[in-house]
């Protein structure tokens, strides 16, 4: 299992309604949650942007077809107040008697943002999302009626109803790739997850995976199998070249103002060429959005340990393409928290993946 305990939490990633037809959709998802259910996971991401389906409604089905996994629903300020968002959690929780995390986003797709008339600025986002964050977080906490007056949203006297039982207040995330990201993390009290440079390079200026003591979270994939051959076949046929894919991203890099986007950009022209743990072919052929660690089981496992060691305690996994992608994964893990001698929290994950070794 990918169960820690809470010392470590691990998220999959919702298949997007794009890449599937409407007729199948809602199967793929019930079953990418059933394997991350099974496996243990604390979460599974669902996106939201301007060309896929609410991720409101896709956390329901999460809710229907799973025992524990928590949706982690990307909030996009833009498309509701924050008294929305607050209903929206605590509907789910007086319906379910299940915990949500939320995702807080201050950007988006460039095009998406001005389609619905939003020029805010990078930075200043980042101030609206806190504003957002701290309204909903206060009716959540229902200790008292909010009253906020601030540059963005002001509310008087606001009351959330259903009340949310403590033991459901949502986890927040929220990207910490540029500096205004990590103090809107500290401000709302939010996990600040990042799409992280190689382990080698992560104690270098701008590419730490802890800051100032605080733990963090990263968004990687993981292809990992006994061989690292069949690793790399598995991991080409997934990802093949796609000129179309990369016509995308360079589109996407023009419009886009994400830090994280123009890093990971930046650091694919480096590592061009190269087949090494880290990947990058994916993000290059706007095949996903992270980085991908690929290789033999150890060698994944050494990548895992070195951002366990710099303080990663959230690690936010791609959409899996089969039940056995979160068995192998699970050996990863394993491997790695018993290189750094935490072999009780190794232990609690299964052994039923060695017989494929």
């Amino acid at each position: 299992m990918l169960s820690f305990e809470g010392a470590i939490e691990i998220f999959t990633t919702c298949p997007q309604s794009r890449a599937t037809a409407p007729t199948e959709y809602l199967r793929t998802v019930r079953e990418v949650a059933a394997w991350s259910d099974e496996a243990g996971c604390t979460g599974m991401l669902i996106y939201t942007d301007n060309g896929i389906v609410d991720p409101w409604l896709v956390a329901e089905t999460v809710l229907q077809s799973t025992r524990q996994l928590s949706p982690l629903v990307a909030v996009q300020p833009v498309y509701m107040h924050p008294y929305s968002a607050a209903k929206m959690v605590s509907s789910l929780g007086y319906l379910h008697g299940r915990r949500i995390h939320l995702n807080m986003l201050a950007g988006g797709f460039r095009n998406d943002l001005l389609a619905l008339g939003d020029t805010t600025p990078h930075d200043e986002r980042y101030a609206r999302t806190i504003e957002y964050t701290l309204i909903l977080r206060h009716l959540l906490e229902g200790d008292a009626p909010v009253t906020l007056e601030g540059h963005y949203y002001q509310v008087r006297n606001l009351r959330m109803t259903p009340p949310l039982p403590a033991e459901l207040f949502p986890g927040f995330l929220i990207s910490g790739s540029s500096e205004a990201g990590r103090q809107a993390a500290a401000a709302i009290g939010a996990t600040p997850v990042e799409y992280p440079k190689p382990a080698t390079e992560s104690e270098a200026p701008g590419g730490e995976v802890t800051a100032g003591g605080r733990p963090r979270g990263i968004r990687v994939g993981i292809i990992a199998r006994s061989d690292a051959e069949e690793a790399w076949r598995i991991a080409y046929q997934r990802f093949p070249e796609d000129r179309r894919g990369r016509l995308a991203h360079q589109m996407a890099m023009k419009t886009s103002d994400s830090l994280w986007h123009r890093q990971l950009s930046e650091l694919a022209g480096r590592e061009a060429g190269r087949s090494d743990t880290y990947w990058l072919w994916p993000f290059e052929n706007y095949g996903t959005f992270c980085p991908y660690l690929v290789g033999d089981y150890d060698a994944v496992a050494d990548q895992v340990a070195s951002y366990l060691r710099l303080g990663a305690t959230c690690f936010i996994l791609d959409i899996p393409r089969e039940a056995f992608d979160l068995e192998t994964t699970g050996i990863v893990f394993r491997k790695a928290l018993q290189k750094l001698g935490r072999k009780a929290e190794a232990a609690a994950l299964p052994t039923a993946c060695d017989a494929h070794r």
